[in-house]
């Protein structure tokens, strides 16, 4: 099975699992918007401090912001892990059970936001000073790093480990399971993103080259909720696979609609 092939059927079968429960698509939608406001309310100060060249300020404010928008997301990510969990083992999940199991975490919570916002900025600050070949070893870094860091979220929720424990067993599991050679694992969210950006560009399209601004609006309207439903889905999706491969990885077998089968080729390997 091709590549794309079999991420679109574990993006299947992880939709299937999101539709059984509401709980999961309303804990992405209130970790987007709390997030984002979060973000916002730093982010917005930093531009203005910048435009009156304040960079300092604006430096402060910006990281600040980025960490506090990593640190509320994260939250809502390990509740989101705590709720898949529960749907795939056949239970009702709440909003509030997954939230509990986010607060009692919340130590390692702040900690991995630190974690991940240190090393986020730190290959965007290379990013942008390196040349073409710098860019694609730090590609290949970030790619190796979403790697490492996948399981991490399920750990934090299912586990209860710290930021480090969790880094370090998220990359022995990969390392035990499929061995060194690893270049990838599944991209659900890129699909969803797919799903959502190529029928809004029509939409979007369409609305412009109608001639209409009613029918323009309707349609533009149509687009922007398209995108986000989809990314909603993605991210939904890509958190029930993360904890059906999290246990899959750690010897728990499979779980769900998945098949051992289905979970053992979502990891690529280096050929």
């Amino acid at each position: 099975m091709g590549r794309i092939a079999a991420g679109w059927h574990l993006a299947k079968l992880s939709l299937r699992v999101v539709r059984r429960d509401g709980s999961l698509s309303a804990l992405v939608v209130l970790g987007g918007i709390a997030s984002g406001a979060v973000g916002l309310s730093f982010l917005i100060p930093a531009a203005v401090a910048h435009d009156i060249d304040e960079n300092w300020l604006a430096a402060i404010l910006a990281v600040v912001g980025v960490y506090l928008a990593t640190v509320v997301g994260t939250y809502f990510a390990v509740a989101l892990a705590a709720a898949s969990a529960d749907v795939l083992d056949g239970r009702d999940a709440t909003v509030r059970r997954g939230l509990s199991v986010a607060s009692r975490n919340v130590g390692a919570i702040l900690g991995w936001a630190l974690v991940l916002t240190t090393v986020n900025l730190v290959i965007q600050a290379l990013r942008e000073r390196a040349g073409f070949l710098g860019n694609l070893v730090l590609g290949a870094v970030a790619v190796a790093w979403g790697l490492a860091t996948f399981l991490v979220v399920p750990l934090i929720a299912l586990e209860g480990l710290g930021p480090l424990d969790a880094l370090r067993r998220s990359g022995t599991l990969f390392r035990e399971k499929w061995g060194e050679q690893l270049v990838g694992t599944a991209s659900i969210g890129l699909l969803f993103a797919l799903l959502g950006i190529v029928p809004a560009f029509v939409l979007g399209f369409l609305g412009l080259a109608s001639g209409s601004t009613v029918v323009a609006v309707i349609l533009i309207v149509a687009a922007v909720l398209v995108v986000v439903a989809a990314s909603v889905l993605g991210s939904a999706a890509r958190s029930v696979f993360s904890v059906a491969l999290y246990r899959y990885a750690a010897g728990l077998g499979a779980t769900g609609p998945f098949t051992e089968s289905d979970l053992e080729s979502a990891v690529a390997r280096r050929t």
